[in-house]
């Protein structure tokens, strides 16, 4: 048993008495799951990137498998992303660029981003003919924090996708934003441009809990933010909770939950504090700059200056805290962790995504994107500087590509589907991929070792397969460690 085996069983040991045991420990604390223990530890939060396993993949290989599959294409994903933030938070490992200075000075900073977007997009669209076409399913402007933009750099940004890409009467448009940024005529503004989603970043209602994570806003701009945007009319209003951040404690949790339970957004996403770097597991994407918590003299620092980060013991105490909370509340789960009130859900983006039936192709267009179809997945460059210099010079910024062989097509199919909560089928399955089956190998021995060791249950009469209540805890480990291609 290695220090670091010890030391993650310790920190699963450590609970607070005021809450129960979390009803993962017996699972991870088994020695065949060691594996699964290990990788939660530091993990990063679900799975926003699905690799490929050939690497040195061509972007411009990419560029023709995603023109290919959009050619008659079932609604898809679109993306803008701007990179802008007032400033960077201390666990933020994103790639976002600060803006600083004058009112003036940071105007034209923020409209640069969008003039770079714009153009990026102008070049997706000629270099990718079906994609003018494609349905667009859900636009999300996403940063960064978009919200920071200037009214009419926003008006120009969406005028610019409404009028080139395939929206129709059924896309939602979803907008991004500091719960301090969506001010109330930022908010009428976007009512009046489409809008109907937006997303915010509260991750905590604790206000020494925010302004020790570098957080600039307050419990009670996120509360103002939540009743103005259903003032405002929005059909969704989605907020994001973190935990096991620097000083958070159950109790902590706890009133978070008390607040969103009496506010009722439409949507709560669930986040654990992701330490590892999303380069080193590939589950999101990273910029050029860790995150201030990522190095070890940071943390090693504040440990010493009285501070206190919540033992993995207690985060699974505050994920049952908050998963438990919401669907007693009236909330429903999926996929994992994307809580939407009962009969609103799920998350239609994710569904576009990942739902077995689905699984469409994603665009994004801006800094350190990630896009993907089912053959291959592109991520844009996440340096800024050789971003711009890639629109300067009329080119598409794609920073690497990977592809999926044959099996490994079949291996994201899976785990993409596992990750909404809902049973596997195994019909769809084999229509998608002709002569195989979920019940056949190399999938069956792999899912009998999960279902040996509680974590899912199969029925092959019905053709299904379902992640049990512990195997839904550790959905993100499961697809992240197991279930690869052979």
């Amino acid at each position: 048993m290695t220090t670091s085996y010890r030391d993650a069983l310790a920190s699963l040991r450590q609970t607070d008495g005021s809450a129960p045991v979390p009803a993962v420990t017996e699972v991870l604390s088994a020695p065949e799951n060691r594996h699964l223990l290990e990788y939660v530890v530091e993990d990063p939060f679900g799975a926003h990137v699905f690799p490929g396993n050939e690497s040195g993949y061509s972007p411009e290989s990419f560029l023709d498998d995603l023109d290919a599959q959009l050619t008659g294409t079932a609604p898809i994903h679109l993306w803008s992303y701007i990179p802008t933030c007032a400033y960077r938070c201390r666990f933020c490992q994103y790639p976002v660029v600060l803006l600083k200075g004058s009112q003036e000075v940071t105007e034209a900073q923020a409209n640069q981003w969008v003039d770079w977007n714009i153009r990026e997009g102008k070049l997706w669209l000629a270099r990718v003919p079906a994609l003018a076409s494609a349905p667009v399913g859900e636009f999300n402007v996403f940063g960064g924090t978009p919200s920071l933009l200037p009214k009419d750099a926003i008006r120009r940004l969406l005028d610019f996708y409404r009028e080139n890409f395939g929206f129709g009467p059924d896309t939602t448009i979803r907008f991004e934003g500091d719960p301090s940024t969506f001010t109330p005529d930022k908010l009428d503004l976007l009512a009046e441009l489409g809008c109907t989603k937006l997303s915010s970043g509260v991750q905590s209602f604790d206000d020494p809990v925010l302004r020790q994570s570098g957080r600039e806003h307050t419990a009670d701009m996120c509360v103002e933010f939540i009743r103005n945007a259903h003032r405002a009319g929005f059909d969704w209003v989605s907020i994001d909770l973190m935990y096991g951040l620097l000083d958070q404690s159950v109790d902590s949790v706890r009133r978070d939950l008390e607040v969103v339970l009496t506010e009722r957004p439409t949507a709560v996403v669930c986040t654990k504090l992701h330490l590892k770097s999303y380069t080193d597991t590939r589950t999101g994407v990273a910029g050029v700059q860790p995150a201030a918590w990522q190095l070890p003299d940071y943390r090693d620092r504040l440990v010493r200056a009285g501070h206190r980060w919540p033992p993995l013991g207690e985060q699974y105490q505050m994920r049952e805290i908050l998963t438990e909370g919401l669907r007693a509340g009236g909330y429903t789960e999926h996929p994992t962790m994307y809580f939407a009130r009962d009969g609103l859900g799920p998350e239609k983006w994710k569904s576009i995504m990942v739902d077995q039936g689905l699984q469409e192709a994603e665009v994004a267009i801006g800094l350190g994107g990630s896009s993907s179809c089912r053959a291959s997945e592109a991520i844009t460059d996440v340096n800024w500087k050789r971003y711009a210099e890639h629109i300067e010079a009329g080119r598409i910024p794609l920073g690497s590509a990977t592809a999926f062989s044959g099996r490994a097509r079949e291996a994201r199919s899976i785990k993409m589907a596992l990750s909404t909560l809902r049973p596997l089928d195994d019909r769809p399955h084999r229509e998608r991929f002709p002569g195989e089956s979920l019940f056949a190998e190399p999938w069956r021995e792999q899912f009998d070792s999960l279902a040996d060791r509680g974590l899912l249950r199969l029925n092959e009469p019905t053709g299904h397969i379902e992640l049990t209540p512990n195997g839904e805890v550790l959905v993100e480990a499961i697809i992240n460690t197991e279930l690869n291609a052979r």
